[in-house]
């Protein structure tokens, strides 16, 4: 069972940085992607970074480009956002999502729990 335990989350003044991490399990595939989104209740879901541990390649939305960084431990099968310069409008609950198909070829989605980050003025 593909599992996803984040952390990091915390609050901090603007133009502070956090790091978030997501600790994937049970994967026994070589192939998926790791995502971030953040989402306020009762907001939508808006996707931020994913990384596909396959390719490596890297997608990061406008309002995060040259701010976030995703990054992958592959060994750890840990991943990363790095958050600089937060701003007050990043505060939100961030997820982290990994996807993709499994040795049966049937595909996974799994999200964690969600980690609170909270940026004051």
């Amino acid at each position: 069972e593909v599992q996803l335990v984040e952390s990091g989350g915390d609050s901090v003044q603007a133009g502070g940085s956090l790091r978030l991490s997501c600790a994937a399990s049970g994967i026994a595939v070589d192939e998926y992607n790791i995502a971030w989104f953040r989402q306020a209740p009762g907001k939508e879901r808006e996707g931020i970074s994913c990384i596909s541990k396959a390719t490596g390649k890297v997608y990061n939305s406008n309002p995060v480009k040259g701010r976030f960084t995703i990054t992958l431990d592959d060994a750890k099968n840990i991943a990363y956002l790095q958050m600089t310069d937060l701003r007050p409008d990043d505060t939100d609950v961030y997820y982290c999502s990994v996807d993709g198909y499994d040795s049966q070829n049937e595909p996974f989605l799994v999200r964690g729990q969600g980690s609170q980050v909270t940026v004051s003025s």
